[in-house]
């Protein structure tokens, strides 16, 4: 008899220890949190701030490529046009030369249609440089507004960018100070949501105003280069004109005995 009860108690012991050993993995499983995806871990649980954030960095993206996309030397001095008028001005042709510019929708072309019919050529001398670049001036500064607003707004949003993850931050922080006050106890699994939020908004403020001051910087540059260049070959034409206009008193001005 005593040895059937032992038989009996231990079989009754390894059902159970069995059973136990079948139902654990199912009751961790079920206690462990699911896994989250890459998307609600660094965007979505930052909280209502991000989509502020993500708007802004959307209009970086879209700014930045119109402003890449309009700043080519295509659109500022094309090489083509250049020939064009400088042929023109060789042969004085000056209204020739501004009919084509005015033709022409690049920077150069407006810029020579805007400022050559200045040209006085009752100063065979000059040409009247003086109001000449006087023109040229005011259809740079016109222009650079229009051009540099849309070039000021990546700066905006360079500095938009912190202020809004500073923001994402300060939430963060209240509401975690509001987690403390509620549970009184520094639960992390209560405040983890919280600071989620508060360096979620931070470091993608960041992310995003990194770029922008990069890109603004890049795209003032090469703004302030196309319109040195396009300055420039407006000048050479000026010269031009005027070398060929003086064509014939140029070797006279010449002391005897210097060669040219």
């Amino acid at each position: 008899m005593i040895q059937k009860l032992a038989t009996r108690h231990r079989f009754t012991a390894s059902t159970v220890i069995a059973a136990t050993l079948l139902a654990a993995p199912q009751l961790f499983a079920a206690d462990a949190p699911a896994k989250k995806s890459l998307l609600d871990k660094w965007v979505i649980d930052g909280g209502p701030t991000m989509l502020f954030i993500g708007a802004a960095v959307v209009a970086f993206i879209a700014l930045a490529v119109y402003n890449f996309m309009n700043l080519t030397k295509a659109k500022y001095c094309p090489a083509d046009l250049q020939m064009a008028l400088m042929d023109h001005m060789t042969n004085c042709r000056v209204r020739s030369a501004i009919e084509l510019a005015a033709s022409h929708p690049s920077f150069l072309g407006r810029l020579v249609a805007y400022s050559f019919p200045n040209i006085d050529a009752t100063q065979p001398d000059t040409l009247g440089r003086d109001q000449i670049e006087d023109a040229m001036a005011d259809f740079t500064n016109n222009e650079s507004r229009k051009t540099m607003t849309w070039i000021n707004y990546i700066s905006v949003i360079a500095q938009a960018s912190p202020m809004l993850g500073l923001l994402g931050t300060v939430i963060g922080m209240v509401s975690a100070f509001g987690t403390l006050q509620t549970s009184g106890a520094a639960d992390p699994s209560a405040l983890a949501g919280d600071i989620s939020v508060a360096l979620l908004t931070t470091l993608w403020g960041l992310i995003n105003a990194i770029p922008c001051i990069i890109v603004f910087y890049m795209l003032k540059n090469k703004y302030n280069d196309l319109v040195a260049d396009s300055i420039h070959i407006a000048e050479e034409l000026i010269n031009t004109a005027i070398a060929t206009v003086n064509a014939d008193t140029l070797y006279a001005k010449i002391p005897e005995g210097i060669d040219v």
